[in-house]
């Protein structure tokens, strides 16, 4: 008997009509949906007019472990599941990723219906920088936790997306004004498809000063990737000249500083050399 295929199946992030065509097929002929919420799921169901053929279970992250096995046997059995999350693309900062890895392990065929996501939305609609990004997800709660996970990716070049709860918005703001600078670009973006959507766009000084007060709706922050600052020959030599110091061998860390700075490997070698 072939194995059966585990779809993971994006859904709106706010207005249902953001549904793709083929959302509503593979709920009405799935042999299991698993929901991360089952309610959130019925008017979901409701609205694209579905009814669906195959049993619905809950699948959310306080059942993630005692649930998945049963759904990787019914999958290798030869059964089709469908996971869908609250919002968006399953396992993106949702449940989901436990079963893909339980079911590419079993060898189970792992497809997904592709859509609506707030993390593409916002980067589109940010004004910020594209061409490269990274995901960080939600941050930790906890000042401290949040504090170093800033420090980690101050100097990241590439534009940073996180997701954050209103309530904790104008506290990780100001952590991220401080963490990354008050002049650092950004832009907050609320409710996203929904009829409050709102995008402000500002310095880290300027946006935390407006959620002060306090904002509402499911918030995605985009955040602009750290400038490069090239130091002078002269600086970056005195940098490397102390790693040596410290036993480093002169020629790995003038390569180093090279793909760091784009300065010269070369010059930065003959130079730190010279200064012996």
């Amino acid at each position: 008997m072939s194995t059966g295929t585990l779809v993971l199946a994006a859904t709106p992030i706010g207005d249902p009509r953001d549904a793709a065509p083929r959302l509503a097929q593979e709920l009405a002929t799935a042999d299991v949906v698993a929901a991360e919420d089952t309610r959130r799921l019925r008017r979901l169901l409701g609205e694209l007019a579905v009814t669906p053929a195959g049993s619905v279970v809950s699948y959310h992250e306080h059942n993630e472990a005692s649930r998945t096995p049963d759904l990787v046997a019914r999958l290798v059995a030869g059964e089709r599941v469908v996971v869908v999350t609250d919002a968006g693309m399953p396992s993106v900062s949702d449940p989901g990723y436990r079963l893909v890895a339980a079911a590419v392990e079993a060898g189970v065929r792992v497809t997904c219906v592709p859509g609506p996501s707030a993390v593409l939305m916002a980067l589109a609609v940010s004004g910020l920088p594209v061409d490269r990004f990274c995901f960080d997800g939600f941050l930790p709660r906890k000042p401290g936790e949040r504090a170093k996970v800033l420090a980690e990716v101050a100097d990241e070049r590439r534009t940073i997306v996180f997701f954050e709860a209103p309530h904790r918005l104008a506290e990780t703001l100001a952590a991220m004004r401080d963490a990354f600078g008050p002049d650092r670009r950004a832009a907050v973006c609320r409710e996203l498809t929904k009829t409050y959507e709102e995008v402000r766009r500002g310095t880290l000084a300027e946006l935390a000063l407006w959620a002060a007060d306090g904002v509402k709706g499911e918030i995605t922050v985009v955040v602009a990737g750290a400038e490069r600052v090239v130091p002078s020959l002269e600086e970056a030599v005195a940098g490397i000249r102390q790693r040596v110091d410290t036993g480093e061998r002169l020629k790995d860390v003038a390569a180093d500083v090279a793909s760091r700075t784009g300065l010269s490997k070369k010059a930065l070698y003959d130079a730190a050399l010279a200064a012996r």
